[in-house]
């Protein structure tokens, strides 16, 4: 649209703060945009400030997704990097975190992550662990904004987590066999954070996508017991929760999350006792699919895993070592499994549910 007078609200001079920690005052010429003007406040619209531009080096996603909400903070202002690397080094040295997880970065360019990061790590005098929030189903835009950043942080791997909701919601109609598909850990093991549900997709939010909580263990078992990938685990799948709140059709609603805290701690005891060495895939049934880690000579036996989304089944798979008896850490089949002379053993799974067998000991006379 044409060029018009706006007023709105970039004068941020904090004066509670009175000085202390930063001196930085906040100004119109350190955004970008706005989508507030007191003048017309029944206008709907995105105002760019005279002589800004918005960045190229984001989502594509509407065009030019560099504008998200309020106040777009333009980042290539030097005076508001330097004000942004000046907090950046008082979290480290107050708190000296291990790493930061930046938020919607599909929405701020990707040239700033690389310079502040760098400069972290420089000042750190170590390594800083970095994780993206690059909220998208669309595979190319994660490699894409990888390849932006030389891939110096890593990023939340989307793409599984909507073929896990997804599944959960097919049921046996889902091919097992292409959960990892287009998935950031399946192409890109290396920088993909995998995880089942965040506080954005979790009911009533408005990028809501649910993973079912029949399916919520075996997505944990995929992304625990693995090698690929950093698993995050979301606290009310941990702890359960329960909230009210405004469903999508305007009337009220209860929300709960039941908890699968006692699955969840076994998958992560199974994951540091048992769950190294080569993984070798069984993704030969749309219904069933499996794997098996052969452990290596700190942690002999390794493990097997099965998910099911339809009835019990069971599958042939060979273990790294023979006349090794296993047991499933989660109950649901009670009978035990002893390898064969070359290392084979018929694994059961309970009916939409998943099985995790472990050594009960070491190999048997």
């Amino acid at each position: 649209g044409e060029m018009r007078k706006i007023r709105a609200w970039t004068n941020f001079t904090y004066p509670g703060r009175a000085g202390k920690h930063s001196q930085f005052e906040w100004h119109w010429h350190h955004f970008n945009a706005t989508d507030t003007n007191e003048f017309d406040k029944d206008m709907r619209a995105v105002y760019l400030f005279e002589g800004k531009s918005f960045n190229e080096n984001v989502d594509k996603e509407k065009g030019n997704f560099d504008f998200l909400m309020g106040c777009d903070v333009d980042v290539d202002n030097p005076d508001v990097k330097e004000e942004l690397i000046r907090w950046g080094k008082w979290y480290l040295d107050t708190t000296g975190v291990d790493g930061f997880r930046f938020d919607a970065v599909k929405h701020v360019s990707a040239e700033f992550f690389v310079e502040w990061l760098g400069r972290m790590r420089e000042h750190a005098g170590r390594d800083i662990f970095a994780v993206g929030e690059y909220w998208t189903g669309v595979e190319e835009s994660l490699k894409y904004f990888l390849n932006a950043t030389d891939r110096n942080l890593k990023l939340f791997d989307a793409v599984l987590h909507f073929n896990f909701a997804d599944a959960s919601k097919a049921g046996n109609a889902y091919d097992l066999r292409k959960i990892f598909d287009r998935s950031l850990v399946q192409s890109n093991p290396e920088v993909a954070v995998t995880l089942v549900s965040n506080h954005d997709t979790q009911p009533l939010q408005a990028l809501e996508s649910t993973v079912e909580a029949w399916f919520t263990p075996l997505a944990y078992a995929v992304i625990l017991l693995r090698r690929g990938g950093y698993p995050c685990i979301f606290h009310p799948d941990y702890y359960g929760a329960e909230y009210r709140g405004k469903g999508h059709d305007g009337n009220d609603c209860d929300i709960k999350i039941p908890s699968h805290k006692w699955l969840i701690d076994r998958f992560l005891d199974v994951r540091r006792r048992f769950a190294f060495g080569d993984e070798h895939d069984y993704f030969d049934d749309p219904n069933c699919i499996g794997w098996t880690r052969t452990g290596d000579k700190e942690h002999p036996g390794g493990i097997a895993v099965l998910l099911s989304n339809d009835a019990e089944s069971k599958k042939p798979m060979k273990m790294g070592m023979p006349r090794v008896t296993y047991k499933d850490i989660t109950e649901h089949i009670k009978e035990t499994v002893t390898t064969n002379n070359d290392g084979w053993g018929e694994f059961r799974c309970a009916g939409r549910a998943e099985s995790v067998w472990v050594p009960v000991q070491g190999p048997s006379a």
